[in-house]
């Protein structure tokens, strides 16, 4: 039994606040007794096939709450398992009270209720077909050969670690350069003369790159041998700086499992562009409206939002 149809619903029960323990406090909070039994649910441990309910007839699994909840949103996933159960039946109950009563009505026979369902039907269609074409058919030798192509054939950069102290005049950096000749240690006067935030740290900087400080910044700092200090104020946007070179290496490239994510969105997003330019090309689209025309070639030249295969509004089995 696959619950498709109710996520919407739980999503809006569920979610509504940021936290679902606030949620959870809030709808418990007609008993203060209902909060500890939540709380204790979560110390026993059940199988998947384990009957958490029984409605109208039909077991209610804790597989299947699992399921559920997986579906309105992974972030549930940081709950304890039964108490994240409790509180998707509590929800499921409450919502199958309500649609019990909505078909006794028959709404379900309604024309708002059809069209309702129609659209839901085509979203969870786009939704299927959009992973079972793209996203499923992505594998690691797909990102393997992305990461070799954009990432780790990236020509090589130097890269190189500073300190540095800021004041705010050239005569006070004039003062420092002078302590600093007579053997004070750069890092004890950073901790207590520097106005910039790393003076915590003894002005560390840590490693960077060209283009990511200002530019007589940068030109002072690369310009320096390991363990030289600027002999010389730097002045610069935010005051006055003397710098001290620590180290310099080639900037390595970001490991393969650190950017996998990063390119598996990039490859999906390039594979979903080509295949919706194809499936367009096989439905017969017109706009009588010139201007509206106009708006969709742009929107078709510039990309194209990709379907959300997590989204809630899905149709049941």
């Amino acid at each position: 039994m696959k619950f498709n149809f109710i996520t919407l619903f739980l999503a809006s029960a569920l979610l509504a606040s940021t936290s679902l323990g606030v949620r959870a406090t809030e709808d418990l909070n007609s008993s203060p007794n209902d909060l500890k039994t939540l709380e204790k649910a979560s110390e026993k441990a059940v199988s998947p096939s384990h009957v958490m309910a029984v409605i109208d007839g039909k077991d209610i699994t804790a597989g299947q709450l699992d399921e559920l909840a997986l579906e309105i949103n992974p972030n549930l996933a940081r709950f304890p398992d039964e108490q994240r159960r409790i509180m998707v039946l509590k929800a499921y109950v409450d919502m199958q009270a309500l649609a019990k009563a909505a078909r006794s009505k028959g709404l379900d026979k309604s024309e708002a209720y059809d069209k309702r369902m129609a659209v839901m039907r085509d979203n969870v269609l786009q939704q299927l077909y959009f992973k079972q074409a793209i996203v499923d058919k992505i594998s690691d030798t797909d990102l393997e050969a992305l990461y070799k192509q954009e990432i780790a054939a990236l020509p090589k950069e130097d890269e190189v670690k500073a300190r540095h102290i800021l004041v705010k005049t050239r005569k006070e950096a004039e003062a420092i350069i002078k302590r600093l000749s007579k053997g004070e240690n750069f890092e004890e006067i950073a901790k207590k003369s520097s106005t910039d935030g790393s003076a915590a740290v003894g002005g560390d900087l840590g490693y960077f790159s060209h283009g990511q400080m200002v530019k007589p910044f940068e030109d002072a700092a690369f310009g320096l041998k390991v363990g030289e200090y600027t002999k010389q104020p730097v002045e610069s946007p935010f005051g006055w700086h003397i710098i001290k070179l620590e180290d310099r290496r080639v900037k390595q490239p970001p490991a393969f499992d650190d950017v996998k994510e990063m390119l598996r969105t990039q490859l999906i997003k390039k594979r979903y562009q080509e295949l919706i330019v194809d499936l367009r090309s096989k439905i017969d689209v017109k706009y009588p409206d010139p201007n509206v025309t106009k708006i969709m070639e742009s929107l078709n030249q510039n990309g194209t939002l990709i379907p959300d295969e997590t989204s809630d509004e899905e149709d049941t089995e």
